[in-house]
């Protein structure tokens, strides 16, 4: 993994720590951000697993959003489609994606063996069925393709995404009736239905496990490189990994 050590930097992350403030207010600072940082990712993974360029092929982004990401893959030539199954959160930017498909992940839209690279961005922790996802992810991939799955671990400092650094630790239901109580509205991330707690042990365990797949790559999305061997300490990891990068390539 070569090339995504190398881009795994501590100013990296930190310039993406102290975007994560803007998630609520200012979106597009935060999202353009982070659409940057995937983009370079992805084609970094690509690079180290298959030794060639990302451009030309095709990649599909599940859960896609409003759109911040599409450009930074149609800049580096890529074909680039999205799926998202809420119409509110595709129109919410007003961002036109050439090519954007309503749809939801645990049931892709899509024919098997269509897309050279299946990645979702912090979706997994989002859905009731995070492995199901998954599978739909490898169905819809290429074999030798890529399906790159990061998602937010629960016990990790974000796991409660905008109910707090430790509320969630209370309890998921807690930390939703404190933000609720707090601000007059629930969360835009609600627990029990649209915020899950997902473990980092069971993604290593769906990930080593999953039929048609090999496991290539499993690291912290958001840590230096020196800071990957957190990942291989049960309990540890659980705190201080925060968001779980998993690597599959398709059989």
């Amino acid at each position: 993994m070569a090339f995504t050590r190398r881009r795994s930097t501590l100013r990296r992350s930190l310039g993406l720590l102290g975007s994560f403030r803007h998630e609520q207010p200012r979106p597009d600072i935060f999202y353009g951000g982070l659409a940057i940082d995937t983009a370079s990712m992805v084609e970094a993974l690509w690079a180290d697993v298959q030794g060639s360029g990302l451009q030309g092929k095709s990649v599909l982004d599940v859960g896609g959003g409003p759109g911040y990401f599409a450009q930074e893959f149609e800049n580096r030539g890529v074909h680039y489609v999205s799926v998202e199954p809420d119409v509110g959160e595709m129109s919410a930017a007003d961002i036109e994606v050439t090519a954007s498909v309503r749809g939801s992940g645990l049931d892709l839209p899509f024919l098997s063996d269509v897309f050279e690279v299946v990645y979702s961005s912090n979706v997994g922790e989002h859905v009731s069925e995070p492995w199901k996802m998954g599978e739909e992810m490898l169905r819809v991939t290429k074999p030798g393709g890529l399906v790159i799955y990061s998602y937010t671990i629960w016990l990790g400092p974000f796991g409660g995404h905008e109910t707090g650094l430790w509320e969630h630790y209370v309890g998921g239901e807690f930390a939703r009736e404190r933000y609720t109580r707090k601000h007059g509205h629930p969360p835009k991330n609600v627990y029990g239905s649209s915020l899950f707690d997902v473990s980092c042990a069971e993604g290593l365990r769906w990930g080593g496990s999953v039929a048609g797949a090999e496991l290539v790559a499993a690291f912290p999305r958001y840590h230096p490189s020196w800071a990957w061997w957190m990942v291989q300490v049960p309990v540890l990891r659980e705190f201080l990994v925060s968001n779980l990068v998993l690597v599959l390539r398709k059989l």
